[in-house]
């Protein structure tokens, strides 16, 4: 199996698959492929534990199924492109080297590899959509590309470096970095900072990748241009987005 990342801004992954090589993606998550690539769509995925492994993805911010993409009777070639503007972050999963990552973040992985919620964290109605703060932890054996949002920044923590981050701009983490979420120190910060009430608290050692557009940030700005309803419409379209936030999840 051959891959290589192409383009800048809205970056596509692109496999060139021999016959039997299989990638695993979360539903949705296609953009192209040849016919003879095989797509299998089901709840396990890299020996996760079935239907409880696939309810605890859904806890973790992930998808209820995953799909199998597989080459049958020759090469084929499959490509996953980002969903905002970002980079693509590829990772060689193993015993002592799993990974921490932003909910939306998995993009896929070769057979082997197991998505499960690796972190989560109630704060609040309101706070982070209401839905608290998640992350989801990719392990197992393989290896796995992951969509971080806008630009992506490096850094080596030493053993007892604590860096303090907006959560909205954690992007991912190797499994040996201690994580907490901790609030804003102060009074005033409180009350009148623009800035959130919540930090992310990562402690070496090990390595961190930090986003440099979160997802509700550029939410918002967007929002900002929408044209704004009242009365039954916007009833009419939360009560929409309730329901397609639920078949996206199915």
């Amino acid at each position: 199996m051959n891959h290589r990342i192409t383009g800048t801004t809205m970056p596509v992954l692109e496999f060139q698959l021999e016959s039997n090589d299989a990638v695993i993606s979360e539903a949705g998550e296609l953009s192209w492929m040849t016919p003879n690539v095989q797509m299998t769509t089901h709840t396990q995925f890299g020996g996760g534990g079935g239907v409880f492994g696939a309810i605890k993805r859904m806890a973790g911010g992930g998808s209820l199924f995953m799909t199998e993409y597989r080459a049958m009777g020759g090469a084929g070639e499959l490509a996953f492109a980002t969903r905002v503007p970002g980079q693509i972050l590829p990772c060689d999963i193993g015993p002592g080297n799993d990974f921490m990552v932003h909910r939306h973040g998995f993009l896929c992985g070769t057979d082997g590899v197991q998505l499960s919620v690796g972190f989560q964290q109630s704060l609040g109605a309101g706070i982070f959509g209401g839905a608290g703060f998640l992350l989801q932890k990719v392990s197992g054996q393989g290896q796995a590309w992951l969509e971080l949002s806008g630009e992506v920044v490096v850094r080596d923590l030493a053993p007892g470096q604590t860096l303090l981050v907006h959560p909205g701009h954690v992007g991912a983490f190797q499994a040996s970095v201690n994580f907490q979420i901790t609030m804003v120190r102060g009074i005033r910060n409180l009350l009148f900072g623009a800035d959130s009430l919540f930090l992310a608290a990562l402690s070496g050692p090990g390595r961190i990748w930090l986003q440099t557009l979160p997802i509700s940030r550029l939410a918002q700005q967007i929002f900002e241009y929408m044209p704004q309803q009242s009365g039954r419409t916007a009833e009419a379209g939360v009560l929409g987005g309730i329901v397609g936030s639920v078949l996206n999840n199915m």
